[in-house]
């Protein structure tokens, strides 16, 4: 007996949980996710029209005052918030339409507030009442017409969804104003009021049963990102509103901006500065309020991430001594450009007016003395394939490069190199620098663009710098560090131009090994020469003019090779990766199981799911039950022919 009662229970295990589960959803789960509604309070069916609902309250209110009945001071506040909310036209349309009742946590604190108290001691009305004003024609109210040919530009929309009668939506309204102000230029901005259903319904997200409603309530702001047309691919703001919030994420998740992180005076050195690439000119901006860059200064940083790299820094005034000796930065607001090694920073105090800064980014995005990089070698001139910075006519050029391995040597040597070039820059100072006529060729040089000074990191660009550095010694400069020492050397590149084969030159298959060797080279001639001298100002200079004044007054072979590649610098940005690139992975995981969560969450409150849980067990049973009895059926009417059997 005990064997068979186990294996009954066995076999009717599935459908003795899912029953249990239907029960569980239908007596606990579902009514905690379907409370009484405020129709409910007031014995009413739900979306009955307004004269019904003071109708009912009217009938409770005569039995209260006649002493029929007397409501606990609990029962009051609900029935009372019921008829406010309810006879509001306004708040009951958001009820009715989206289920939006932004002030239940009132009904708590009252009953808190009055409790052991009569309720004829409770004060009206219980609700409060503030009409939301949007202000300015900047705010852009968007109709359900307008909606429809809204999306014509390739500009991202941010919109706000709110309500005339929100308290929420009321408060809101200034820093929403601050929002538009922020994304004026870079997005459209609109609103849209729940009056406009239909467009408001759009908008909005659906519960399993096809109920709209907003899940963090009003006001609730969506995106449209550049190119999107339909809701299936806008995107929900979910985190707490505020100016700072919403700008980040916009930026970030719609446009596609970087985020521009902030560094405390310990953490700037290590994980700023030390980690930034030596090419780039750092920008520094210092803030009291701590809010977040910009979508404007977020663009530049995209804009100009080849050039340089930008951070932020809260202001705090015990810090003022560090930031004063370390950048000469007085006070906030403030943004400061550090560019080459042992040069004084660029600092500017006050207010960043977004056009200002660029025009200032513009000018300063490049080093003193710029590096030789595979981005900047044709802008430099110094790039056999390309042309000289004085224009496609001139045939003959000229590149001084200094190269080195990153270290104090390379850092020394930059900044005479920068002291080279200013000395070049200034007419007189060049004649009080050096006693030398001849000098004064290379400042017409650099004056004419036809000479251009930069730097290069040896160990990164190893193959360019052995390829021009072909000494004994050149492992002193170029390729990974085998010595102590490092020993940075300065040569210049003449590069000419054969202009009747630039004119006549014709595109042809090669017949030859030899033909094919020599389309292969670089259209520019080159011949390069290292210095020797001394690290003076005036010797360089004076050596670089005699370079120059060779060059330009004899005729020199006209050799072609082909110039190793500049290897590039710089990993790949993440935000070019998309907008799934924004994110990291743990963050992206993060978010799914969320969601997720969100999702199961959301169908818990589907009363579908008891009688389908129901309909499962009793489904699942009658199979059993059903397979069991054909089962005992067939050993019973195998018994009596074993019997006849054995008889015979």
């Amino acid at each position: 007996m005990a064997g068979d009662s186990a294996t009954k229970i066995k076999a009717y295990a599935v459908p003795a949980v899912l029953f249990s589960l239907s029960m569980l959803y239908q007596l606990v789960l579902l009514p905690r996710a379907f409370p009484p509604s405020h129709y409910d309070v007031l014995g009413l069916k739900t979306y009955c029209s307004m004269e019904e609902v003071k109708e009912a309250y009217e009938n409770l209110e005569s039995k209260w005052n006649s002493g029929l009945e007397i409501p606990t001071t609990t029962e009051f506040i609900k029935i009372r918030y019921a008829y406010e909310l309810l006879t509001n036209p306004i708040w009951k349309r958001n009820y009715d339409v989206f289920g939006i009742n932004e002030q239940d946590h009132v009904l708590e604190k009252l009953s808190q507030q009055y409790a052991g108290e009569k309720f004829s001691n409770i004060a009206l009305p219980l609700l409060r009442t503030v009409a939301s004003d949007t202000g300015d024609d900047a705010f852009n109210v968007i109709t359900s017409k307008e909606f429809q040919s809204m999306f014509q530009d390739s500009k991202p929309w941010l919109l706000q969804v709110y309500s005339y009668g929100s308290n929420q939506s009321a408060q809101f309204a200034n820093s929403w104003k601050r929002i538009a102000a922020l994304l004026n230029g870079v997005a459209n901005i609109g609103m849209v009021e729940l009056g406009e259903v239909q467009v408001a319904a759009y908008l909005s997200e659906r519960k399993p049963m096809g109920r709209f409603f907003f899940r963090n309530g009003l006001p609730s702001v969506v995106a449209f990102p550049s190119g999107c047309k339909t809701s299936d691919c806008l995107i929900r703001f979910e985190g707490e509103l505020s100016v700072d919030a919403v700008i980040d994420w916009f930026a970030m998740a719609v446009l596609n901006l970087p985020r521009i992180f902030y560094y405390s005076k310990e953490s700037l050195g290590p994980r700023f500065l030390a980690k930034s690439s030596p090419h780039k000119v750092k920008v520094i901006f210092f803030s009291k309020t701590g809010e977040r860059a910009t979508p404007a200064i977020r663009q530049a940083a995209r804009d100009y991430w080849n050039y340089a790299t930008f951070a932020c820094v809260l202001w705090r005034e015990e810090e003022f001594s560090v930031w004063w000796n370390t950048f000469g930065v007085e006070s906030a607001p403030a943004v400061v450009f550090l560019k080459d090694p042992g040069l004084k920073p660029l600092v500017y105090h006050g207010s960043v007016n977004d056009s200002w800064f660029l025009d200032v980014l513009e000018q300063n995005k490049q080093q003193e003395l710029p590096q030789l990089r595979s981005l900047t070698s044709e802008e430099l001139g110094c790039d056999a394939r390309g042309y000289s910075r004085a224009g496609r006519d001139t045939l003959t050029w000229y590149c001084a490069i200094l190269a080195g391995r990153l270290g104090p040597e390379l850092d020394s040597m930059r900044e005479t190199m920068r002291r080279v070039q200013e000395t070049l820059s200034k007419s007189s100072e060049l004649k009080a620098a050096s006693e030398d006529e001849h000098s004064i060729t290379a400042a017409v040089a650099l004056k004419s663009k036809r000479l251009t000074l930069s730097w290069l990191d040896g160990e990164t660009q190893k193959n360019y710098c052995f390829f021009y550095l072909n000494i004994e010694s050149s492992y002193e400069t170029c390729g990974p560090r085998r010595v102590p020492t490092d020993v940075p050397r300065l040569f210049i590149i003449r590069y000419e131009r054969n202009a009747t084969e630039d004119t006549f030159k014709v595109d042809k298959k090669a017949k030859s090994i030899w033909e094919f060797h020599q389309q292969e080279v670089d259209p520019a001639a080159q011949l390069s020469v290292t210095y020797n001298g001394s690290a003076e100002v005036s010797r360089i200079i004076q050596w670089m003019s005699n370079i120059i004044e060779d060059g330009d007054s004899r005729k020199h072979p006209f050799y072609r090779v082909k110039t190793p590649e500049l290897v590039p610098e710089d990993a790949e940005p993440f935000w070019s990766r998309g907008p799934q690139g924004l994110l990291s992975k743990s963050m992206g995981t993060k978010q799914k199981i969320q969601r997720t969560i969100i999702r199961i969450y959301d169908y818990l409150g589907d009363p579908r799911i008891g009688p389908a849980l129901l309909l499962g067990a009793l489904m699942s049973f009658g199979s059993i039950w059903l397979m069991r009895t054909q089962q005992n059926r067939s050993v019973q009417s195998s018994q009596p022919s074993q019997a006849d059997n054995g008889v015979g």
